[in-house]
């Protein structure tokens, strides 16, 4: 007797057809039904993978150049993978290296960046290869067509969000905004995320951050995250602040079809 004849169906399965969620999986006795056990044992390892990817920074890097602007490649504190996943405090941070190299492109004195654009493998190298590159050049393209003066592209190798803090400090830019992966799930192993901080620097908190989530081919666009984040920015620009102050209002203000579909 077959897997399927044994199974029970759950009522819920027509919902489906709306989510990626583990939901309305059926059941074979007190376990599940071999299919889905199967698919879950496949998400589960399509997720590690994600993880421990090596990270291409130097294809992400020349990707990312057609952005126009110069493309810088540095490093976290974190020397190697496990020693990034065992500390995430060395994600945050650069090593002493990239310090330096970043403080050779600063502005001069009294001089400033509106924003700079920093990429990073986080958690999903898979999603930063994927998405990065496309995304980071829509919104530098948008910006630049503002008149937005904007420091050279930084791809960070071992980083966390924390590190565009530094980064954006040592460059003396008003903004950061770091393209990052986000922590695979059983559904979806590469989801790009976006933080934006106003006036960087070591210390910040992630509620002086605002976060873009769910960037990948069956989620948020990047036409629709590059609106999004170039919304933010101009808001943050003539507020001066970001995060939990810094609230998304296209809706209210011009109705529901403000917000890109």
């Amino acid at each position: 007797m077959s897997d399927e004849t044994l199974a029970s169906t759950d009522p819920w399965q027509a919902l489906r057809r709306y989510t990626n969620a583990r939901i309305a999986l059926g059941r074979a006795g007190d376990s599940l039904p071999t299919a889905p056990q199967l698919a879950f044992q496949y998400d589960h390892a399509r997720a590690r993978d994600a993880v421990h990817l090596p990270f291409d920074a130097e294809g992400v890097a020349a990707a990312a150049g057609a952005a126009g602007l110069p493309v810088l490649i540095v490093h976290s504190a974190a020397p190697d993978r496990p020693t990034y996943l065992k500390r995430p405090d060395l994600g945050r941070r650069l090593s002493d290296d990239s310090r330096a190299v970043l403080s050779l492109y600063a502005p001069p004195e009294g001089e400033a960046y509106e924003a700079v654009l920093v990429i990073a493998d986080g958690l999903s190298a898979l999603a930063v290869h994927r998405h990065a590159a496309p995304l980071v050049i829509s919104v530098a393209g948008a910006l630049q067509g503002m008149g937005w003066r904007l420091a050279p592209i930084v791809v960070v190798r071992q980083g966390r969000v924390a590190v565009a803090d530094e980064i954006g400090s040592l460059l003396r830019a008003s903004q950061a905004a770091i393209l990052i992966g986000e922590r695979p799930g059983l559904s979806v192993a590469d989801s790009l995320g976006v933080y934006l901080t106003y006036d960087p620097r070591p210390g910040r908190t992630d509620a002086e951050r605002n976060c873009i989530s769910n960037i990948h081919a069956q989620g948020q666009s990047y036409a629709a995250a590059t609106q999004t984040l170039i919304y933010l920015m101009s808001e943050a620009r003539r507020l001066k602040l970001s995060g939990v102050a810094l609230k998304d209002e296209r809706a209210e203000r011009d109705g529901p079809a403000a917000l890109p579909g």
